[in-house]
């Protein structure tokens, strides 16, 4: 099969990604709008960029709907600040529930019965449930194209991190404790920790 991407229809060619590049890590960030009302929403399409200076990234989509921009990216450009929580077995439901699409300044953190924890270098709240939580602040914000289909790519500066103390040593983050969940296409997740295996790179 040859496919050419401007040939699909968007939905199409979203199924085509989220369907080929997986398991894919879950942002699940947390931001504040103008009146300080509290947002949290889960965005898969997330990875790390460097190390120094530490940053991170992660892509919201335009809603399907009316190809508005989401509010946690309204947030993020208004306020310049957001945390990332990285998703653990313990709370998927509660995470798979605040992707429900909530009218603006209904705070997630209320719905679903996740407890807000002060952060140290920005406003917004991280989620207490979260081991490992990513203050950031905005360093670069890139959109591509206008619509439905359409996302932007939000770079962040990582400014502080926040570890469970049962997670870190030597320097290292334990993830048979973390226990983090992947996204996978559809409606599906994956615990990745389920099955591992080791290679080590020949010298």
């Amino acid at each position: 099969m040859e496919i050419k991407p401007d040939t699909l229809e968007w939905k199409d060619a979203y199924k085509l990604l989220v369907g080929s590049i997986v398991p894919r890590p879950i942002a699940f960030v947390s931001t504040l709008d103008e009146d300080g009302k509290a947002n949290l929403a889960p965005f898969s399409f997330f990875t790390a960029i460097s190390a120094d200076p530490m940053l991170v990234c992660f892509s919201p989509m335009r809603r399907g709907t009316d190809g508005g921009k989401k509010d946690t990216l309204n947030n993020i450009e208004s306020t310049k600040e957001f945390v990332i929580n990285i998703v653990s077995e313990e709370f998927t439901e509660q995470m798979n529930n605040t992707a429900i699409e909530f009218e603006a300044g209904i705070d997630e953190f209320e719905e679903t019965g996740l407890t807000k924890l002060e952060s140290v270098m920005v406003s917004p709240p991280g989620v207490k449930e979260s081991k490992v939580q990513l203050e950031c602040s905005l360093h670069q914000v890139l959109h591509f194209g206008e619509g439905a289909g359409s996302g932007s790519l939000v770079i962040g500066k990582v400014e502080y991190v926040r570890v469970a103390d049962e997670l870190y040593y030597d320097g290292k983050i334990d993830t048979e404790q973390l226990k983090p969940v992947g996204r996978m296409a559809g409606q599906m997740y994956t615990k990745p920790m389920a099955e591992t295996f080791e290679m080590v790179r020949k010298r």
